[in-house]
């Protein structure tokens, strides 16, 4: 039998076509996201009328994405990238309706059950990272995957300003106002499903297992939890990946949601906040590409630490900046975005690198789960931290979590095998 050539002009454009295909999908799955995350619990709290539990409308869209991943991923095994990508931003769109029926009816359990919907589009989006990486030659998988994780920014930019139009469309509809977000997340979501379902064909997972396949390799596929341990358990620097991209989205995640409120202990104006928080985003996705190519050409290790040198000196300058506004927490912010780009494309990359082939959609499915977790955790004790003992504290405890960051690097200098 002839082994396939993964440099061929075939596969070759095949992977092109599906870079093409993931961006377009990621950029029309992040604003849908991003568009429902601006105004989630702002609709909570109009339909309870007060903010007590509206955070919970956040929390179910965290779950929503913690759960969908590891399910999206066992489904990837077995059916390929197409069909698990399109059912997680198609669960999403139902999520977004039913958000839309929650204001319309004003029902808290319909809210809920919409945000953990949509959770499932997150997950779908950063599942979306890994298909990249399925046809990638070893020595360019972290560029591919950045350039996927690159096109969430035009969600993350663009969707929170939606509001405006929302609320237009929503007095079309005869919606309440406040739903008519939910209304262009859904057609955002919609599309791109219909993107992903026309157009990333052939399927890169299951061309990757056909040459996989070709070349004698196990294909067998495996899915569960106690599967992924037997897996990372034994190897070192997939266990450092999945601990580096957890604890940097912790890290991140944390600092990023209570700065809001230190600045507006100061008396920053919303329109300030607004700007940090944009320049915070900005430093996640927008430099992808470059921290991508990096990593391919200086390794995984160092970016990981990297990273978490990044995050290191964002935490000091946040941690020490004033109540309100000031330039070192700006600065800071963009520092915390940039230190978790470099240790989530450092790591996911890692991850595909040692992991057997038959094994990486579960377990990446399973270190976005982790991930997913630690984030709601992370966000929980945030905002405990900072009510107990304040702001500073809870850079100080990212500072050591950073930390965790630099040990995943260490252990990830130990040389790896090209798959």
């Amino acid at each position: 039998m002839t082994v396939p050539d993964v440099t061929t002009p075939t596969t070759a454009a095949v992977q092109r076509n599906t870079i093409r295909t993931l961006v377009t999908g990621q950029a029309l799955g992040g604003l849908a996201v991003t568009s429902g995350a601006a105004v989630a619990v702002l609709l909570a709290e109009q339909i309870l009328g007060s903010p007590a539990l509206a955070g919970l409308a956040q929390t179910a869209q965290v779950v929503g994405a913690a759960g969908g991943a590891f399910v999206l991923a066992r489904l990837m095994s077995a059916r390929g990238r197409r069909v698990g990508l399109v059912t997680g931003y198609g669960i999403g769109a139902l999520g977004t309706g039913l958000c839309v029926l929650a204001g319309v009816i004003s029902s808290f359990t319909a809210l809920l059950a919409g945000t953990f919907a949509l959770g499932w589009a997150t997950a779908a989006n950063s599942q979306a990272r890994y298909a990249a990486t399925d046809l990638a030659e070893p020595g360019s998988r972290a560029r591919a995957l950045a350039t996927v994780v690159w096109a969430t920014t035009l969600g993350a930019v663009v969707g929170p300003n939606l509001t405006g139009p929302g609320a237009a469309v929503a007095r079309w509809f005869g919606f309440p106002e406040i739903t008519g977000i939910f209304v262009l997340a859904f057609a955002a979501a919609a599309v791109g499903t219909g993107v992903l379902w026309l157009f990333l064909r052939p399927d890169p997972l299951l061309l990757a297992r056909e040459h996989a396949a070709a070349r004698g390799e196990d294909t067998t596929t495996r899915v569960g939890l106690r599967r992924v341990w037997s897996v990372v358990s034994v190897r070192p620097q997939a266990l450092a990946a999945i601990v580096a991209i957890a604890v940097s989205h912790g890290v991140m995640l944390s600092v990023m949601v209570m700065t809001p409120v230190h600045m507006n202990d100061g008396g920053a104006a919303l329109t300030v906040i607004g700007f940090v928080i944009s320049v915070h985003v900005l430093g996640m996705f927008a430099f992808s590409p470059v921290v991508g190519w990096l990593t391919d050409r200086l390794g995984r290790a160092p970016m990981l630490a990297a990273g978490s040198v990044l995050l290191l000196a964002a935490v000091t300058l946040a941690g020490t900046a004033p109540e309100g506004h000031s330039v070192a927490l700006t600065v800071g912010l963009f520092l915390l975005g940039l230190g978790w780009s470099c240790s989530l494309i450092g790591g996911s990359a890692l991850l595909v690198d040692v992991v057997p082939f038959a094994e990486r959609p579960a377990t990446q499915g399973a270190s976005d789960l982790v991930m997913g977790v630690f984030a709601a955790i992370a966000g929980v004790a945030g905002g405990a931290v900072v009510a107990f003992w304040g702001y500073a504290v809870l850079n100080i405890a990212a500072g050591v979590l950073a930390l965790v960051v630099l040990g995943a690097a260490v252990v990830a200098r130990v040389p790896t095998r090209g798959s």
